[in-house]
């Protein structure tokens, strides 16, 4: 019956919490277990936001969205990659029914997080093994996720698969520097190598180092951002300092990020165009790219 999505999921969706499915496979592949593990291990650490920040953060990503795709009667969701179910959290009083996957414990803090949520289920389970039948949702996003794969557009088509014919696909993949300066660009570049120190630690010590970096890197650059549009408050140019998006952040998401960015084991960058290219692959079209930060989320429907 899980397998099959139809009319009486909400029926099924209403105590999902007694235990979460698993459909990890041991012969799983399109994965990083290291990765896997440490996401597992951020979100155990980072197991709570408050409302004001899902929201806040929620604004940034789904931004893009046709007026016409979120509703509350009809509206079936896939959320894969929930991590700590924060993007269900925020669109769960907006639609009919929402299915998380996430293939790290990280499942266990989006049980904790959505508990109150009747309408949203959990499993633990990987993008190469979505465990639902294809043109099953309205809507399937996946943020901040697919970068961390091997093989990240096979990992889109995954996704791909399980909307409807008319529905869409939201993404959000690291960017490649693509619409950055040279100077940018080689800062980005020397704290990559700290990265692939960081991440290869024992996750205490890659944590407090995570902190560490927050402080020092992060939080300066945030000073700096509001300094800049204090002086020259009807200029832009304060966007062209690295982690300007931060500037009305919350300081957990600003750690929360500093871990995502420096901790993690696996991770991939792509450029507009590449990305572009890839949803075309996938069978999508009406492709939108957000013009706001975080870069890159984009948006697309699929074909009929």
């Amino acid at each position: 019956m899980f397998l099959e999505f139809n009319e009486n999921i909400l029926k099924e969706i209403k105590t999902p919490f007694g235990s979460i499915n698993s459909f990890i496979k041991k012969d799983e592949q399109n994965i990083d277990q290291k990765t896997i593990d440490s996401f597992g291990e951020e979100w155990s650490k980072f197991d709570y936001f408050s409302k004001e920040e899902i929201e806040q953060v929620g604004n940034d990503y789904f931004d893009i969205l046709p007026d016409n795709i979120l509703e509350k009667e009809t509206t079936t969701i896939l959320d894969a990659g929930c991590g700590t179910g924060r993007w269900a959290k925020y669109l769960a009083d907006k639609v009919k029914v929402i299915e998380c996957i996430d293939p790290s414990n990280a499942v266990l803090t989006a049980q904790h997080l959505l508990k109150k949520n009747e309408n949203v289920r959990i499993s633990k389970a990987s993008v190469n093994h979505i465990p639902f039948a294809n043109e099953s949702f309205d809507f399937v996003f996946s943020l901040g996720v697919l970068h961390h794969i091997p093989d990240t557009e096979e990992g889109i088509k995954k996704c791909v698969e399980k909307v409807k014919y008319g529905g869409y696909f939201l993404v959000y993949l690291y960017y490649n520097l693509d619409n950055r300066g040279i100077s940018f660009k080689i800062m980005f570049w020397l704290t990559n190598i700290v990265r692939l120190f960081i991440s290869k630690l024992p996750q205490k010590l890659k944590s407090l180092l995570c902190d560490l970096l927050a402080c020092i890197i992060y939080l300066p650059m945030i000073f700096l951002t509001k300094v800049v549009k204090t002086l020259l408050p009807f200029s832009k140019i304060y966007q062209r300092i690295p982690l300007s998006y931060y500037q009305n952040k919350s300081f957990r998401i600003i750690r929360n990020d500093s871990l995502d960015r420096f901790g993690t084991p696996l991770e991939k960058r792509f450029s507009k165009l590449e990305i572009k290219a890839m949803l075309k692959n996938a069978g999508l079209s009406n492709i939108v790219f957000s013009k706001k930060e975080p870069y890159w989320h984009a948006i697309g429907q699929k074909n009929k």
